[in-house]
């Protein structure tokens, strides 16, 4: 412990003396440096890191650090102690000024890119009455108080008194909008990101930053242009509006068709990320186009990317460790270098800092708890929203940065920003704390936060992705089905997967199923007649890609397989032996698949006419994993049909006698393991009937059940065996050759075998196309 402060020490004078050192030695240089700027680079990330890692140790966010840091490399600390130093490693030169700020200004497009994808506009909808009137009523009035406040300032604290009207758009913005991404921070650091509160303050501080970035984008707009041009200013709202109105509709399908695509087809290092940014980049592009800010570019494609299905954690965090080790320190840092803070020692300065601070914090709590309350909030819950919306941080550090990089702000209206952006910051999560420790956890907040919790612990909400293979067969056309209902209330998307060359030895034999319908038709149809996870959400289908290839179809899988399925279902005929067990041609395909897999057979009905609406699902289950992974499928496919479902639990006869088998171990693990599905099945809303029988074998029990409760789906969760033939154990071998009632064997083991990579040349030879 004792060591800590002087390690701090010295590795704070190491990173401001070694830059300086080095500039030292080359100060009779002349003319931008590259060298110059990788000690500017390397002294703000390194102080940035050390002072962000001290912020969290403090329980504030780590931005903070890095603004601080800047602070302390710039003229308020390093300049005011060791002038020389600071001249050195941030010289006058405007030519070195402009290397390090193109650094920054392409760190503010990944900051608001961030921002973007943490945007969840599904939690909007879902509070969207509380969290609109609070964010409009905390936006309109210290927006109000900061453009009148604006109107007041002498003409020595701007740098054009002729623009007063764009300085004071800019005030009201910095002084009204929240940083959504330090409210999420702290809001989670909080445990208070699921609770009611913590849903309408997030929410709130998303639609902050949306009309902020808005207001922000216009404002620059008429900056450009100097005067105010109502034309210019008309034609700029309609601009954005046309803008928004097309990313949300067109735009989200081709960011996500050009995301898929990647992830796909390219075989570079890091395709998706070189794609995310060019995707950024050109939207930020358009913006500028048509006369808005780039920021809201940036903003807007973060958001498409952040709904795209197949976005992995991998990638996302790839795209965030690159912002969060290069770009936030560097311009948050460089944010506090441009922040002179000795400039608030005269007197008249220091006095409008605290108006500012006061006018930010009175004005944003009285809005946005009166918009609460007139949003159906009660008073503690308002009042706690009202204490989180007051955290600027690094919302209002972009926009006082903009400002000043277009010379609407002068540096001290800039460095006033800056003081009352990072004072909020640090009062807010002491102000919140207090005003959640007044909020009791009511029973129907605890329930829903009960069913969230099983809900993500669960493995379908982990599944992002899922490859079906069907033919023509009643098989492939009610696999198509199941995929439909699964995939639709989670926007799953699907890729259906056929081939042209290479045919299994049961292309001769596919059964002469029912004709019209394709398997993307059903897909789609089955998604759209799916139940929503929850009432906010409105009925869409999926996006459903069908791919061919020119080989077989085990090869086809093996190929497919590397780009992010999480789940394989398959349905092709026959899916039996003759001799007993799976079909060869299914055991050949499934090989090459790691992930889990789902085997359809149809019968009864569902041979018939695998549309049937009808769909009423038996499911055993033990005490064991794969049983309760099938438990939780056939509970979310019931749901997503609007069908039944029974868990049935079976006591063979070895159990012993009649009374040890109902009270004795056997049965208080039957009962144990019907408590569990009844837990999960509330989590999910979803009514479930749970029995048991006993005295018979687990096949006789299962069969019997189908046909007394007239059941036409059941679906065992199984385990593969290891092995080149595929074997999901005795008993779904006996289902499989003794069922007269549809089945679905879901395995979530994965692949025993390892596959064997392809070479480049195989891979190139085999390269498939896709036609959406």
């Amino acid at each position: 412990m004792r060591l800590r402060a002087p390690l701090a020490w010295a590795l704070t004078a190491f990173a401001i003396l070694l830059p300086a050192s080095a500039l030292a030695a080359s100060s009779e240089s002349t003319g931008p440096s590259e060298g110059l700027l990788l000690a500017q680079v390397l002294a703000l990330i390194a102080l940035a890191r050390l002072l962000g890692e001290a912020m969290l140790w403090l329980k504030q966010p780590a931005v903070m650090g890095y603004l601080l840091a800047g602070i302390l490399l710039g003229p308020s600390v390093l300049g005011w102690v060791w002038p020389d130093a600071e001249h050195w490693l941030f010289p006058a030169d405007p030519g070195q000024k402009a290397l390090i700020s193109g650094i920054s200004q392409f760190g503010i497009l990944m900051l608001l890119l961030l921002a973007g994808m943490e945007t969840d506009l599904a939690l909007v909808r879902r509070v969207r009455r509380a969290a609109f009137t609070a964010s409009l009523s905390g936006i309109a009035l210290p927006f109000a108080a900061g453009f009148i406040l604006g109107l007041t300032l002498p003409d020595s604290l701007l740098p054009d008194p002729g623009r007063r009207l764009v300085v004071c758009l800019f005030l009201g913005t910095a002084l009204s909008i929240s940083s959504v991404k330090i409210v999420a921070t702290i809001v989670r650091d909080m445990g208070f990101l699921r609770r009611d509160v913590g849903q309408v303050i997030l929410a709130s501080a998303i639609v902050d930053d949306t009309i902020g970035w808005i207001i922000v984008a216009i404002t620059l707009s008429l900056a450009s242009r100097g005067t105010l041009d109502w034309v210019a200013v008309i034609k700029g709202v309609f601009g954005t509006l046309a803008f928004l109105g097309l990313s949300f509709t067109f735009g989200r399908r081709i960011v996500f068709r050009l995301i898929q695509l990647t992830n796909d087809f390219a075989r570079g290092e890091a395709p998706v990320i070189a794609t995310i940014l060019v995707i950024m980049a050109t939207m930020a592009l358009i913006t500028s186009s048509i006369g808005v800010s780039t920021v809201l570019g940036a903003f807007v494609a973060g958001i498409l990317i952040g709904e795209s299905p197949i976005l992995t954690r991998q990638i996302d965090d790839q795209l965030r460790g690159l912002t969060a080790g290069l770009f936030m320190p560097v311009f948050f840092g460089l944010s506090g270098v441009s922040a002179n803070l000795t400039v608030l020692a005269h007197p008249q300065l220091a006095l409008l800092t605290l108006v500012l601070i006061a006018i930010a914090t009175v004005g944003k709590a009285t809005g946005a708890f009166t918009g609460a309350w007139f949003g159906g909030l009660r008073f503690p819950q308002a009042l706690a929203l009202a204490a989180g919306m007051n955290a600027r941080g690094a919302t209002e550090i972009i926009v006082a940065s903009i400002g000043l990089s277009i010379g609407v702000l002068s540096q001290n209206l800039f460095t006033m920003i800056v003081a009352m952006a990072f004072i909020t910051t640090i009062a807010m999560p002491p102000t919140l704390r207090w005003a959640l420790g007044r909020l009791p956890l009511e029973d129907e907040e605890r329930k829903r936060l009960d069913r969230e919790e099983l809900d993500a612990q669960g493995l379908l909400s982990k599944w992002e992705r899922i490859l079906v293979v069907v033919d023509d067969s009643p098989n492939g056309k009610f696999a198509a089905r199941i995929a439909g209902l699964l995939a639709g209330p989670r926007k799953m998307p699907v890729t259906i997967l056929t081939a042209t060359g290479g045919k299994t030895d049961s292309a001769a034999e596919v059964a002469a199923g029912p004709t019209g319908d394709t398997a993307a038709d059903i897909v789609k149809a089955a998604s759209l007649a799916a139940t929503p996870l929850d009432e906010a959400s409105a009925p869409a289908p999926v996006d459903v890609i069908e791919r061919q290839h020119d080989v077989a179809w085990e090869d086809a899988v093996a190929r497919e397989a590397p780009k992010g399925y999480d789940l394989l279902i398959v349905g092709v005929f026959p899916a039996a032996a003759p001799n007993g067990g799976f079909a060869d041609h299914v055991s050949r395909l499934v090989q090459g698949f790691p992930g889990s897999l789902g085997i359809v057979t149809a019968r009864g009905r569902h041979r018939r006419d695998p549309a049937d609406p009808n769909l009423k699902i038996l499911v055993p289950v033990t005490g064991s994993e794969v049983s309760r992974h099938g438990a939780e499928f056939a509970l979310a496919l019931a749901r997503a049909a609007k069908s039944g479902v029974t868990a049935l639990t079976v006591i063979p006869p070895d159990a012993g006698t009649a009374r040890q088998r109902y009270g004795g171990a056997r049965g208080r693990d039957a009962a144990e393991v019907g408590k569990e599905i009844t837990a999960v099945a509330e989590a999910m809303d979803q009514p479930v009937t749970v029995t048991r029988r006993t005295d018979i074998s687990p096949e006789d029990a299962i069969l019997r059940e189908a046909r007394r409760g007239n059941h036409d789906l059941i679906l065992l969760g199984v385990s593969r065996r290891p092995g080149d033939r595929l074997s999901l154990g005795e008993l779904a071998g006996a289902m499989l050759e003794s069922s007269d009632r549809s089945l679905l064997f879901l395995s979530f083991q994965g692949n025993p075998k390892p596959i064997a990579r392809k070479t480049e040349k195989e891979a190139d030879d085999g390269r498939s196309t896709a036609t959406a």
